[in-house]
C-alpha cells in the first residue's frame, strides 16, 4: 500500500472521531439585594441609568449602548431593540421606574441621537466602559460574586422566571430564537430548589435519635 493512500486512510478516520462535548456552566445569578445594593452605590446618574437599564429591559452590553432617544415609546411603555444578536428587532417593556429615572437623566444631559453618548461625539457609549463601571460598582458595592454586566440580563430573566412569568415570555424578551437557550434559567431559579426539600432535613433530628436510644 502507498504511504499516500495510508495517510488519506489515517486522515479519514481520524476525521470520524467525534468531538468531545464540553460541559455546560450554568451563570451566577445576583440575588435581588445585590441589585439593589449596585444601584445604591452607584453616585454618577449616567453609570445608575446604564446600569439599571440593562437589568430592568434584561438587555444585551451592546444593546444598551446601541439605544437611541427614539427608542423609548413613554405612551406604550415599551423599549425598542433594534438589530440586536442573529439581526433581529424586538420590543422590551419599559419599567416605570426606569422610565422616571430615563428623564432625569435626560435632563440632564440633553442626549440627541444615542442615548448613551461617549467621549467621542456623536459617538456611542464603548462596551469596554460599560464593563469597567460595573467592575468598579461591583468591588464598592461589595459583591464577591464572579460577576460581570452580563449578569444583569441573567438577573433579570431569573428573576422574572422565580416571579412565576411564563419561560416562553421570557424567551421574547431575551431575544433567544431557541427556548433551550432561555431553559437554562430553570436551573438557576431560587424556586427550582426550594420546593426541593434536602434528604437531610427530612430525616429526624439528632436529639429525637439520642432521646429514644437513651
Amino acid at each position: 500500500m502507498r504511504t499516500g493512500t495510508v495517510s488519506n486512510s489515517l486522515t479519514r478516520s481520524v476525521q470520524r472521531i467525534p468531538y468531545q462535548k464540553t460541559g455546560r456552566k450554568l451563570p451566577v445569578v445576583l440575588s435581588c439585594e445585590e441589585v439593589s445594593k449596585l444601584f445604591d452605590v452607584v453616585e454618577n446618574l449616567k453609570h445608575r441609568t446604564i446600569l439599571m437599564t440593562a437589568y430592568a429591559a434584561g438587555l444585551r452590553v451592546s444593546e444598551v449602548t446601541h439605544l437611541r432617544v427614539s427608542d423609548i415609546d413613554s405612551q406604550r411603555m415599551m423599549l425598542r431593540v433594534e438589530q440586536s444578536k442573529g439581526r433581529q428587532d424586538r420590543y422590551v417593556m419599559l419599567s416605570h421606574k426606569l422610565l422616571t429615572v430615563l428623564r432625569e437623566y435626560w435632563r440632564t444631559y440633553r442626549t440627541k441621537h444615542w442615548l448613551f453618548e461617549g467621549q467621542i461625539p456623536q459617538q456611542p457609549l464603548t462596551r469596554s466602559a460599560v464593563h469597567k463601571v460595573f467592575q468598579k460598582v461591583k468591588l464598592k458595592a461589595g459583591i464577591i460574586k464572579n460577576v460581570s454586566v452580563h449578569s444583569l440580563r441573567h438577573a433579570f430573566a431569573t428573576h422574572l422566571l422565580e416571579s412565576g412569568v411564563n419561560i416562553r415570555k421570557i424567551q421574547l424578551l431575551l431575544g433567544h430564537r431557541s427556548l433551550q437557550s432561555t431553559q437554562i434559567y430553570t436551573h438557576v431559579a431560587r424556586d427550582y430548589l426550594d420546593d426541593t426539600p434536602s434528604p437531610l432535613d427530612i430525616l429526624p433530628d439528632l436529639s429525637d435519635v439520642t432521646s429514644a436510644k437513651s
